[in-house]
């Protein structure tokens, strides 16, 4: 029995040992397979004043470089300078790269991918517990962002909020109905909000 236990304990220290080593070298092994993020996942994005761009050419180290977008919308590149890179595509912006630089690397394969977005502002103001900007890295409807700045004060006139959104050189405003829309009434008017809108609470 003293040597069955024996037995049973140094078996029990050997698997206390080898568990996390086998479960360390599985989660390697699922790092290791998880695909890079592709810039072709975020193609359509529209790129905005301050946000970071990385732009790489294969084999080319001299031509691996972050860039953040100015407020003017442009961004400055070795061997081709200036380009205007604000409100266009992830996919239109590498195309124009890429065509600029042919005379100097007309083989090689141009990557470009968002590594930090800044441009993505949103601005909730007025009778919130928190007002200010934002900066949005995924989708947000008005009643997150109304959220995202701590809810409306007691004094907020829930009904009457608006949002301002600049469309084709003019102001839109939609109103937002928060008692109605919490009551899982007027859902259309708990729209998705865009760059730029401002979420006004009287």
């Amino acid at each position: 029995m003293k040597l069955t236990g024996a037995i049973i304990l140094s078996c029990l220290v050997f698997l206390a040992a080898a568990l996390p080593a086998e479960a360390q070298q599985k989660a390697g092994t699922a790092a290791a397979a998880a695909p890079a993020v592709s810039s072709e996942a975020d193609a359509d994005y529209l790129i905005g004043p301050g946000d970071v761009l990385e732009i790489s050419v294969w084999k080319e180290e001299a031509l691996t470089k972050a860039v953040v977008v100015l407020p003017d919308g442009r961004i400055s590149f070795p061997l081709i300078g200036q380009v205007q890179a604000a409100d266009r595509t992830v996919a239109d912006l590498k195309q124009e790269i890429t065509k600029r630089l042919v005379k100097y690397a007309p083989k090689e394969e141009v990557n470009l991918e968002v590594k930090q977005i800044n441009s993505m502002l949103i601005y909730v103001i007025g009778r919130v517990n928190q007002p200010g900007r934002f900066t949005l890295n995924t989708n947000v409807n008005v009643l997150q962002a109304l959220s995202m700045a701590g809810g409306l004060n007691p004094f907020a006139k829930r009904n009457e909020i608006k949002v301002f959104r600049k469309e084709g050189g003019q102001t839109r405003i939609l109103n937002f109905n928060y008692d109605r829309v919490t009551a899982g009434e007027m859902m259309g008017q708990n729209v998705t909000l865009k760059r730029g809108d401002v979420v006004v609470v009287p």
